[in-house]
């Protein structure tokens, strides 16, 4: 019904095909080194189909600005943001599992900008990358299955019959006896608990190779946040005897050759912050336990002060890209002035 149309974007379709051209430009300089250093020949086919995912979603998302006539973001490339002959940093055994989440937070964040985009172009770009992603995203879960890394959620006991909430308590949390974790608050503790786990693993690999001291200190900083967070979710587990997800530490090589650019690797770390807000706040939401709401709240409150401190640092040297936003009427009142 669109065809011959001459349709603006929206702000919500321009700032999504914004932010995955950002995302996916990222992610090339990502697959490519890692694919210059996975042993694993099973991994290694997975690396390239990522790969051609992230490059075929940046032809294609150039391909949009270049018909609206909107200037490309200057986002990551090869020669400035990675070292492919760089030593090797990470094990196999974390690369797949950064296949594994990566593709988990793509799709969540791809089905959002399914929901929001109304162009017809724009729709059929996002739900076509939602079903591509979730067929990777399957073969990820398979080879993680069969090579025993798949960690899986906890087991809950059948119950005998449906029941109903009777009583105040399901809420209560601050003192006193508190009731056993619902499904719904294992399972964000437990999700919450591995990306973390995931993230330490992440900021030590980050660190040891970062050039400025400054962004070396950021990411330490970053690497003891995740640690303590996953400390905070395993307590919460532990009191209900549910069994904690394990870590990867062990996975980070002792290199501290260049590998990533300081820009690359704050534009990770800040994103998966915002990521870490959402999650939080979602979680959260599906958490009636009061004293769980608290300690969500208190999470939330620090990695933003973290967030802000990175976006400073960000700023500072000249690395944040500005994304597209509505126009400063009154600069153009000054401006008209003069």
């Amino acid at each position: 019904m669109e065809e011959g149309k001459n349709i603006r974007l929206t702000s919500a379709e321009i700032t999504q095909i914004w932010t995955a051209y950002m995302n996916d430009t990222a992610l090339v300089c990502h697959f490519k080194y890692f694919i210059s250093k996975v042993e694993d020949k099973e991994i290694l086919s997975l690396l390239r189909q990522s790969l051609d995912i992230a490059q075929g979603n940046v032809k294609a998302l150039t391909a949009i600005f270049n018909k609206e006539n909107y200037p490309l973001p200057y986002g990551f490339n090869l020669e400035e943001d990675v070292d492919v002959t760089a030593p090797r940093l990470y094990s196999d055994t974390y690369m797949l599992n950064f296949l594994h989440e990566g593709a988990q937070v793509v799709l969540q964040a791809y089905s959002i900008m399914l929901t929001t985009s109304v162009r017809s172009d724009i729709y059929s770009y996002f739900k076509e990358r939602v079903v591509l992603i979730t067929d990777h995203l399957r073969e990820i879960k398979e080879l993680l299955l069969a090579k025993g890394l798949y960690i899986r959620s906890p087991y809950l006991p059948t119950p005998e019959n449906h029941d109903f909430v009777k009583d105040q308590s399901f809420l209560t949390g601050y003192f006193g006896e508190r009731r056993p974790l619902a499904g719904t608050e294992i399972l964000n503790l437990y999700t919450n608990f591995q990306r973390n786990a995931l993230g330490v693993a992440t900021m030590i690999g980050f660190s040891q190779v970062a050039k400025s001291k400054e962004v070396r200190k950021f990411l330490v900083r970053g690497k003891e946040i995740a640690a303590k967070h996953c400390e905070v979710f395993g307590s919460k587990m532990k009191e209900d005897d549910i069994p904690i997800p394990m870590t990867w530490e062990t996975e980070v090589t002792d290199s501290i050759t260049y590998t990533f650019s300081d820009k690359i690797m704050m534009f990770y770390s800040t994103a998966l912050i915002g990521l870490s807000v959402g999650y939080y706040g979602t979680a959260m939401a599906m958490s009636p336990r009061r004293d769980l709401g608290v300690m969500y709240t208190r999470l939330i409150a620090e990695i933003l002060k973290y967030a802000e401190d990175g976006a400073k640092i960000m700023i500072k040297h000249g690395w944040m890209e500005e994304p597209p936003r509505a126009l400063d009427r009154d600069e153009l009142a000054k401006k008209k002035s003069n």
